[in-house]
């Protein structure tokens, strides 16, 4: 069924993510594909990458972003990107900040159809975010990077993941937002999945605190403000925007009630799809069956899509519709993708 916006998330997905490589130069200590050295050899080669691209081409999905890994570390990463756009399909890129990316030619990305590329600062200074990522010298890499794109006028994302090593420098991160002009800050809330774990979350009320400080920026500062697997700083905005549930968030361009498998859907280096990629549970794979049939019908993407599946106070909270909690932090906590958000304070209205 449409939602409140007329976005049928039963029919397609708003946002792909396909990671084309798992390969990767940095040694984050967070990293969901925990990444490796070198290309997998059972990697999407350039053939079924291409026939992937033309089966999501007749699906229309709003947004592809080709990720990784350093979706760079494949020779030909621009090829796809073009192919991709020359197919009709926006394409986002979320590369490393390695030395192979500064040696790319930004213009030519943005030539190749790229409408916005990410890159990611998990610490506010060369020091920390050098720490998070494991490998010196990214964090002067990825400054230099976000001159280069604004140099080519091509619109740029920062992603910046909480964890409980780095709250502490939030407001830091908030002030660089103001110097480096993205065109949105996407804020994700730790999932513990890949290298992270559950000792690396922060704990919900600091969470909280944050969000409630985020919303301060929604619609007013020079960038737009989202989260990444914090869904309930939805609640939070509409909150503070006394906005009715259903009603699109101010400075948002996405339909609301985007969650994993509800909106998202997620291509592994080797084909294998899940509902987002740090839910990984794998409901078939690409090299075999057409992704629109699994994103349509495997029982997970299904169930993943009804709010009235959701346990626990998620189950039973009015702003389910809107947000509906991580179902991959669920899972990475309790092994349940539709138990409640451990990182959510707010108690529903309806007592559980």
């Amino acid at each position: 069924m449409p939602t409140a916006e007329g976005y049928d998330f039963d029919d397609r997905p708003f946002l792909v993510f396909w990671e084309i490589t798992r390969a990767c130069a940095l040694a984050c200590s967070h990293c969901r594909a925990e990444a490796q050295p070198q290309r997998h050899p059972e990697e999407l080669d350039s053939a079924q990458s291409l026939h992937l691209i033309r089966q999501l081409a007749e699906w229309k999905p709003p947004m592809l972003i080709l990720t990784g890994g350093d979706p760079l570390m494949r020779r030909d990463a621009i090829d796809l990107v073009r192919a991709a756009s020359d197919a009709g399909l926006h394409v986002g890129l979320s590369p490393s900040a390695t030395q192979r990316l500064l040696q790319a030619d930004f213009g030519e990305l943005k030539a190749a159809g790229v409408q916005r590329m990410s890159l990611s600062l998990d610490g506010a200074t060369r020091e920390t975010h050098d720490s998070f990522r494991g490998v010196s010298g990214t964090y002067d890499r990825t400054i230099e990077a976000v001159r280069r794109a604004h140099e080519v006028g091509l619109e740029l994302q920062i992603n910046t993941t909480l964890t409980r090593g780095n709250m502490d420098e939030y407001e830091d991160f908030k002030r660089l937002m103001f110097e480096l002009k993205p065109a949105m800050w996407s804020v994700f809330l730790l999932v513990p999945t890949g290298r992270a774990g559950l000792a690396d979350m922060p704990d919900a009320e600091d969470i909280e605190r944050v969000f409630e400080d985020m919303a301060d920026l929604v619609g007013k500062a020079p960038f737009a403000v989202k989260t990444t697997e914090g869904h309930h700083f939805r609640r939070v905005v509409m909150n503070r925007m006394g906005a009715n549930i259903g009603l699109h968030r101010p400075g948002m361009k996405s339909p609301l009630g985007i969650r994993d498998g509800r909106g998202v859907m997620f291509i592994s280096h080797i084909g294998e799809v899940s509902p987002s990629g740090f839910l990984p549970m794998v409901c078939g794979n690409v090299k075999t069956t057409h992704p629109a049939d699994i994103y349509r019908k495997h029982p997970l993407f299904v169930s993943l899509r009804d709010n009235d599946a959701l346990g626990g106070k998620c189950g039973i909270c009015e702003y389910r519709p809107v947000c509906g909690g991580s179902r991959s932090r669920a899972y990475g906590i309790y092994g349940d993708p539709f138990a409640a958000d451990p990182a959510c304070v707010y108690q529903p209205k309806v007592a559980v």
